[in-house]
């Protein structure tokens, strides 16, 4: 029987090529770093993995083993706190053993291991307890690597050529690992060691520890993710940084409203919900703006964005003036057909490493996306209704009408008065609403759908945002324009009904395609 082969037409997938272990790698994140870690808190200790610190969409650590006499500890449990910034490890030492016999009996050393990431950098804290009668020494090491794999390669791209690894950087008390990127940008990790080490080598440090029955010892490493041109990490130590972390949650929690249930296992559902919304958000210049998703998705998506803080209004209102800043600021004002970018559209997806600075990736800022700009307008109206800030309203108006404008202009070509998509990149997406892999628009018997297309839900889309839109011209004055996309919107409203209604189906189409 000849070997079938299928091809899946999408570079953006990301393959299901095994399954994963039964235990997931532990995952916390805080603004625009996030890590994977293995249950004992090490990186790729037993294979080549997706684990790592990631920053900006680039592997800043890939590789983290911890020993005691060159044996891994042992593992008791671990947990992921504070907003999922934090994840603290129990282990304890295995049977050690010299010539045979047993030196070191299991559990007599518990080690607490501590990580924390705040503002681009990974704070760690080993703290080591000796629960044995007899004084002892041990020797304690940390093994690390950085390879600088941009997120994109983790996944399963392959690169023609990538940048140069230099020379690594030993100091007392530092070891800095640098790279020269195929965009011309150095990027560092910069491991920070508190106390000194006793021998430090480029990828390895050593700690001969003597220990006291009873004794308790401390120590704390800061791995930086440093880019070439931009402001490093404050590198303030893990104590200072746990309490900023905390402070800067505190902050945040007393802008929303609290939420509780006379149902125990309600409140732990909602409370989980705010840790995990807190660990998406990440504050940009604009405001906060809350994450696609870890790991892969740990960046700025426009719909996901916008349908976040639409279901997060109630509670708080802040992230939805965040998305709005943000997306005004990024949203296109010329054509870019590489980037399928035209004037007035929002912004599918934006990345800062180093293939999507060298545009081996379109998604440095992608605007492939037919239902983030309609989307743009509902918030808009919706975050009004909500706080009657007038003030951001009016600094965003201009966005909104060059919204507006892409909505009867480039998001209607052929002027059916529907809005529809079709790619004009090359390695774009193909399908762009947001069931946006590349099979997921077909007919009955299979074959897929060819573009232009114009999606169901995306005309509901289009319908909401131009009553919004009316709905706030008309509070500031702007009469013949409310006037206008009312109308608009009920003629939209017919002639939506007369197209997409199915009476063999006995519901809306999915889709009308080319």
């Amino acid at each position: 029987m000849a070997e079938r082969k299928i091809q899946i037409d999408d570079r953006w997938y990301v393959l299901a090529t095994f399954a994963r272990p039964e235990e997931q790698p532990q995952t916390i994140k805080s603004d625009h770093a996030f890590a994977m870690f293995d249950r004992s808190g090490d990186i790729a200790v037993l294979a080549p993995g997706q684990e790592g610190l990631y920053h900006e969409d680039t592997r800043y650590l890939s590789y983290q083993e911890l020993t005691i006499n060159g044996a891994r500890p042992l593992y008791l449990g671990s947990s992921v706190q504070e907003a999922n910034s934090l994840l603290a490890i129990d282990l304890m030492n295995p049977d050690l053993t010299e010539r045979g016999e047993v030196v070191l009996p299991k559990g007599e050393l518990h080690l607490f291991r501590a990580k924390l990431l705040w503002q681009g950098a990974c704070y760690e804290h080993l703290r080591i307890n000796h629960h044995g009668t007899r004084p002892l020494q041990v020797r304690i090491e940390m093994a690390f690597d950085a390879d600088f794999t941009d997120l994109f390669e983790v996944r399963g791209m392959e690169r023609k050529r990538r940048g140069e690894r230099l020379a690594p950087h030993v100091d007392p008390a530092e070891i800095v690992l640098p790279y020269h990127g195929l965009d011309a940008t150095q990027r560092r990790t910069r491991i920070r060691f508190d106390p000194p080490p006793q021998a430090m080598e480029p990828h390895r440090v050593r700690y001969d520890v003597r220990l006291a029955p009873g004794e308790e010892r401390h120590f704390y490493f800061t791995i930086a993710c440093e880019r070439e041109g931009e402001p490093p990490p404050a590198m303030i130590g893990y104590l200072d940084a746990f309490h900023a972390n905390n402070a800067s949650r505190k902050r945040v929690s007393l802008t929303a409203c609290q939420v509780r249930s006379s149902n125990p296992l309600v409140n732990l559902w909602l409370d989980r919900s705010v840790s995990d919304l807190a660990m998406l958000t990440t504050r940009l210049p604009t405001g906060p703006y809350p994450f696609a998703g870890v790991p892969w998705y740990s960046t700025t998506f426009g719909r996901d964005g916008i349908l976040t803080a639409l279901e997060y209004l109630w509670i708080d209102p802040t992230p939805a003036r965040g998305v709005l800043e943000f997306l005004a600021e990024t949203q296109a004002t010329g054509f870019d057909a590489p980037r399928d970018a035209e004037p007035g559209k929002i912004l599918h997806e934006a990345r800062s490493s180093e293939m999507a600075r060298t545009r081996e990736i379109p998604f440095g800022r992608y605007y492939g996306t037919v239902d983030a700009t309609p989307l743009f307008l509902v918030l808009a109206g919706a975050y009004w209704r909500r706080t009657g800030d007038t003030g951001t309203l009016r600094r965003i108006w201009p966005n909104l009408m060059a919204a507006l404008d892409w909505i009867d202009t480039h998001g209607d070509p052929d002027n059916d008065g529907f809005v529809e998509y079709a790619r004009k990149s090359a390695d774009g997406l193909t399908q762009q609403g947001w069931k946006d892999s590349q099979d997921s628009v077909f007919h009955r018997d299979g074959r897929l759908a060819d573009a232009p297309i114009a999606l169901c839900e995306v005309q509901g889309y289009v319908y909401q945002g131009k009553l919004a839109l009316a709905e706030m011209a008309q509070a500031f004055g702007e009469t013949e324009l409310a006037r206008r996309l009312h109308q608009d919107s009920q003629d939209l409203r017919v002639r939506f009904q007369s197209a997409f209604w199915s009476e063999k189906l006995g519901t809306y189409a999915l889709a009308l395609d080319g």
